[in-house]
């Protein structure tokens, strides 16, 4: 006899918002099937990231291709049949052009409605208490005008071939097979964050793990010397001019590089970004295993949040 399933379930969804007249409008779901008034949320399919999941579910819920912005936590609960449940949430805006794109909405087998409110007209509309928690995390942002975010994203490049079993110049070491399959996992993952720049450092392993997700955001890859390593053991790399650029340009980027590299990336994001930079998990962000990833979220040129994300295939 085969037991049950253990562990918790798994969703993901967000708090997906719009501006009108300069005021947040958030959307809302009503589903017949469990008589409720709740956010778009559904669970990770086997295999998916979790990012990924929130970004689809989203999708095939309302109509609306969202990139994720800051995290807004957890809600967890008792399932009917005994499990527990835990569903990550982002804020997700929805810009007036993918407003207009999506059109009227069509009900499906999950939504028979949605409607846009004001952040007092949902919580006061929301079935569930835990989904107010969330609402409310996301109204304090709002309510210091840090709800609207960009990220910058470090990642380490995929696993590669060692230094021993190669005979060329370093920066020209390939991934291995294994490298190869975590650049295509993590593509899907960072492209829920929607980045419209991708930098990577010069040296192969490097440009060899951004080439999925440049083609799955449709963003070309820019290489630089100054988040490279052999720059970085050189002395001579521009990782606080490079991050300033970013920071400047206030739009998502990700910054593709290596071990010995991206605590100083991370470091000098926060530097030029967080007051007090003991509130964030920093040293998580910094030491990334291959094929991982940090994603670091700021609004007004302050950092807001911190998540650090495992690369879906082991290496």
């Amino acid at each position: 006899m085969k037991g049950g399933p253990s562990g918790p379930v798994v969703a993901a969804g967000a708090v997906v918002w719009r501006e009108q007249d300069g005021i947040p409008l958030v959307l809302l779901i009503h589903r017949e099937h469990h008589n409720d008034v709740s956010f778009p949320k559904g669970k990770v399919d086997p295999g998916e990231a979790i990012p990924t999941a929130a970004v689809r579910e989203i999708d095939e819920e309302t109509g609306y291709r969202v990139h994720l912005g800051a995290p807004l936590g957890t809600a967890e609960y008792l399932l009917p049949n005994g499990r527990d449940k835990v569903v990550h949430y982002w804020a997700a805006r929805v810009s007036a052009k993918e407003h207009e794109r999506a059109g009227a909405f069509r009900p499906n087998d999950e939504v028979a409605a949605v409607e846009w409110v004001g952040i007092d007209d949902a919580r006061a509309r929301l079935t569930y208490a835990r989904d107010v928690e969330i609402l409310d995390r996301f109204a304090e942002r709002a309510e210091q005008g840090q709800h609207d975010t960009f990220a910058l994203i470090a990642l380490r490049h995929a696993k590669t071939t060692p230094g021993h079993d190669w005979h060329g110049p370093d920066a020209t070491r390939p991934l291995l097979p294994v490298g190869r399959s975590q650049a295509r996992a993590v593509a899907a993952p960072v492209a829920a964050y929607g980045p419209r720049k991708i930098l990577s450092s010069t040296a192969a392993r490097c440009l060899a793990t951004v080439e999925p997700l440049s083609d799955a955001v449709r963003v070309g890859v820019s290489s630089t010397p100054g988040i490279s390593q052999d720059a970085h053991d050189q002395g001579t790399d521009d990782v606080k001019g490079v991050v300033r650029k970013r920071l400047a340009k206030g739009k998502s980027a990700v910054l593709c590089s290596h071990g010995p590299v991206l605590p100083d990336i991370v470091a000098r994001i926060a530097t030029d970004t967080a007051d007090d930079a003991s509130r964030f998990d920093l040293r998580r962000a910094a030491m990334l295993s291959v094929g991982d990833f940090a994603v670091l979220h700021i609004a007004g040129g302050t950092l807001i949040a911190v998540e650090t994300h495992r690369n879906p295939v082991s290496a």
